[in-house]
């Protein structure tokens, strides 16, 4: 397979519209994770344009879970627009720090609802697939195929990344890289070539928030 069956050919069945949608929702998803390296909150008002964009594209691709996460993106991007308001002394950037025991507990806790709930919508998926109408409908796990499984993990992975990133905690950055890392082949194989791309982008952007978010703490507790 070479480079133009995996970011050409899978636009020759799209819309001018979808393929615009894709290409601003990563321009404003790279655009957060810069204003969130810069601990600045415009990482919110830039990612919940890229969230609401890719609602609609993940939806339409099946990737259920991930199009779930991206709802709760919006949410929590309030959420943390909040937070970081308010630990804001100049109204635009925010002070860092490493995430507590309570909040380790707390992630995990996140991980696991979130497995469970995106496995149980995977499961009651033929249901939507046909209209809600449950004749001869067959639930249950045989209809996904491994991005779909992946889909599941990297859903509750960028949950956790997401809540840590609100509460401000250095932590954030390592479930982004892992998030990430397997979102690459898995956005490849469904056909999103240009979202490939942006998350090979985050990558290398999260593993430079990581160490600039280190930095930043270690100075201002000298």
């Amino acid at each position: 397979m070479n480079l133009y069956d995996l970011f050409v050919k899978p636009y020759e069945s799209y819309t001018y519209l979808q393929i615009l949608l894709e290409a601003s929702g990563t321009i404003f998803g790279i655009l957060s994770v810069y204003f969130s390296i810069k601990k600045n909150i415009w990482v919110y008002p830039t990612g919940i344009i890229s969230t609401i964009i890719y609602v609609y594209l993940l939806f339409i691709a099946g990737l259920l879970g991930d199009c779930m996460i991206n709802v709760y993106y919006t949410m929590m991007s309030i959420y943390g627009w909040i937070l970081w308001n308010k630990s804001s002394d100049d109204n635009i950037h925010v002070e860092v720090s490493w995430a507590t025991k309570k909040e380790w507990i707390i992630s995990a806790l996140l991980f696991v609802f979130s497995v469970i709930l995106v496995l149980a919508i995977y499961y009651y998926k033929p249901l939507l697939d046909n209209q809600f109408i449950s004749e001869n409908v067959q639930y249950g796990f045989d209809h996904l195929d491994w991005a779909n499984w992946m889909d599941v993990f990297t859903t509750s992975v960028f949950l956790v990344g997401m809540w840590l990133m609100a509460k401000r905690r250095i932590e954030n950055w390592i479930f982004w890289i892992l998030g990430d890392l397997i979102s690459i082949p898995m956005y490849i194989y469904k056909g999103y070539g240009i979202t490939s791309v942006q998350y090979l982008v985050f990558t290398v952007m999260a593993t430079i928030g990581y160490i600039q978010w280190k930095k930043n703490f270690k100075q201002n507790n000298i």
